[in-house]
């Protein structure tokens, strides 16, 4: 058994992270800045840290909480927030890792991110290129940490149960949608991938349509 700690936990991804690895037997930490904000965690018995990712003060705290030997994974995004998470965030928890060596850290960002930019239509630079930039900006700050890290680029999200049709990509265009559920089974699959750490990669469901 694994200790996953889930930054995010509250809600979309990381709330269907905090699922799949409990009931696959893994040891579940849960991270949010409104940890009750999901229900789930309390009915499942999971334990729970609040944090508001954009204070540094409380992620040192938080990363001071975690057991050396855990496996981190951080889903935590904002749309439109006065003060994004999406950049500060990783950047104050990639250093806290660091600090507490810590060494394994799966960061999900989103399709567009990074050498992906070239492939985000013009509508969707508009509406969420802001965000993408973020994520982008903490995808460069992890790369140049000393952390055990690996990337992790997901398509459209949607909610749904485990397809296992997800397919892992590097190095080249991809569009489509997949799963939050089947984006845990291949997250779990790439902590577990010695092979994974220093890597990029990016999923989708070729199944699942618009």
């Amino acid at each position: 058994m694994n200790t996953i700690v889930v930054w995010g936990a509250a809600s979309g991804l990381g709330a269907a992270m905090v699922d799949y690895f409990h009931h696959q037997g893994e040891n579940v930490i849960a991270v949010a800045r409104n940890p009750s904000k999901n229900p789930r965690l309390q009915a499942l018995g999971i334990p729970s840290i609040s944090c508001d990712a954009t204070d540094a003060q409380q992620v040192e705290k938080a990363v001071a909480a975690i057991p050396a030997d855990a496996w981190v994974v951080s889903t935590m995004g904002s749309f439109h927030a006065d003060v994004p998470v999406d950049y500060i965030g990783h950047r104050y928890l990639i250093n806290a890792l660091e600090q507490h060596q810590i060494q394994r850290f799966l960061l999900v960002t989103s399709l567009g991110c990074g050498d992906s930019w070239q492939y985000l239509s013009d509508a969707a630079k508009k509406g969420f290129g802001a965000a993408v930039r973020e994520k982008s900006l903490a995808e460069a700050w992890l790369q140049s940490s000393t952390l055990d890290y690996t990337i992790l680029r997901p398509g459209g999200l949607k909610d749904g149960d485990v397809t296992n049709d997800g397919e892992l990509s590097q190095h080249t265009e991809v569009h489509g949608l997949i799963h939050r559920s089947e984006v845990a089974k291949l997250a779990l699959q790439l902590f577990a991938d010695k092979t994974s750490i220093g890597e990029i990669y990016q999923c989708i469901d070729p199944t699942l349509t618009w």
